[in-house]
């Protein structure tokens, strides 16, 4: 079987004078779930349209395999779009609603029967067959859109802010049910929305996108821990910022940098710089601990002590109390190669702003919903 990636080369697309796509490229491969995540106005959505067929670009070209199909009608492409709305027929009850597609190409009415029933019983609504869409609830809704989409047997799966409509505790279920519908299925899912949880919870892979542009495409863990910019770092989860200046280069994998109205600083790059360079230090609040104790641990992490004696990069020499005050924070650094932890980072209480940003409970709690999401696909797997 030909495999079908989509390839969206030099795309561009303007309305009213307004360039809302500028020169995306984006390959997306065959059975991905592949999210497009961005604030609202980005363009995430018209660029979704323009697979679908419903908006034609300005320039550039959309291949599905070797085909181009920019020129190609929505009902000629092997792509199938699930709305916000749902886009359900009222008059119909949920049999007929997923019947639809099949009823159009005229199938013979045993195998609409047995599609029908194949595709309501993998989204759970088996039961729920002869029920008007009035008396479903707004997931079991989403749901039959689900199945009339799947029932075409497309190749590709648009689906546009699928879960925006409902609340947050059905939005997090019908997630894990759309995961495993694609593990089912194994079609190609582009998924769009602007909550950043929702795509690093399921995504194979994610495009972050910004005022038309793609800023930086990756797997869940490269995006959040690597991100491209400022913009990447701050959209996804929380994060501190300090600016600086790149003074020393140590082994090509640590850098000395100076912070502004903080002092030097040792990081581990995560990017190649230059002595000379300006930068911005990303620190997230679950990098964070604090203690009055040290705190004894293998893995790589930082740490922040109350009324810390160790000078950096000279561990066994030692400050004497008078020259820390009481008003005073170290940050250590642990990295699994040292033989205990050291600090690079003074903090007076006045800096400690940040870090009091740092350990709002959103940044904990961001990380364990991305473990329950694991945890609760692993268990439905299972």
């Amino acid at each position: 079987m030909e495999k079908k990636d989509i390839n969206i080369v030099n795309v561009n697309k303007s309305f009213d004078g307004v360039q809302i796509l500028k020169d995306i490229n984006l390959k997306i491969e065959q059975g991905e779930f592949f999210s497009i995540i961005g604030p609202s106005g980005c363009g995430k959505t018209t660029l979704l349209r323009m697979i679908a067929g419903f908006i034609s670009p300005d320039s550039g070209a959309i291949y599905l395999g070797d085909e181009n199909i920019v020129d190609l009608p929505p009902n000629l492409r092997n792509v199938n779009t699930i709305f916000q709305k749902y886009a359900l027929f009222p008059h119909l009850n949920v049999f007929e609603n997923v019947a639809f597609p099949l009823r159009l190409k005229k199938v013979e009415e045993k195998i609409i029967n047995e599609e029908v029933t194949k595709y309501l019983k993998l989204v759970g609504l088996e039961e729920h067959s002869p029920k008007k869409i009035s008396q479903l609830s707004g997931g079991q809704q989403q749901r039959v859109s689900i199945a009339r989409a799947l029932i075409n047997k497309p190749g590709v799966l648009l689906l546009d802010e699928p879960l925006s409509a409902l609340d947050a505790k059905l939005r997090q279920n019908l997630l894990i049910e759309l995961d495993l519908i694609h593990d089912e299925v194994g079609i190609t899912f582009i998924f769009i929305t602007h909550d950043q949880q929702e795509a690093l919870s399921i995504s194979d892979r994610i495009a972050v996108m910004n005022a038309g542009k793609v800023l930086q495409v990756g797997t869940p863990a490269e995006v959040y821990e690597a991100p491209a910019d400022t913009f990447v770092a701050d959209f996804l989860g929380e994060n501190n910022f300090f600016s600086g200046k790149v003074t020393e280069i140590i082994n090509e994998e640590l850098a000395k940098i100076n912070l502004e109205g903080i002092g030097e600083i040792i990081i581990e790059l995560d990017k190649k710089v230059n002595i000379g360079d300006k930068v911005t230090i990303s620190l997230r609040p679950e990098k964070i601990r604090l203690s009055k104790n040290e705190i004894k641990n293998n893995e790589n992490g930082i740490y922040i002590y109350r009324k810390e004696y160790f000078y950096p990069f000279l561990p066994n020499q030692k400050f004497s109390e008078s020259m820390i005050k009481e008003d005073t924070y170290a940050i250590h650094w642990w990295h699994h190669s040292w033989k205990g932890s050291r600090p690079f980072l003074y903090l007076k209480t006045k800096h400690l702003k940040g870090i009091k940003k740092c350990i709002k409970k959103i940044g904990i709690y961001f990380q364990i919903i991305r473990d329950d999401f694991r945890n609760r696909k692993a268990k439905n797997k299972n």
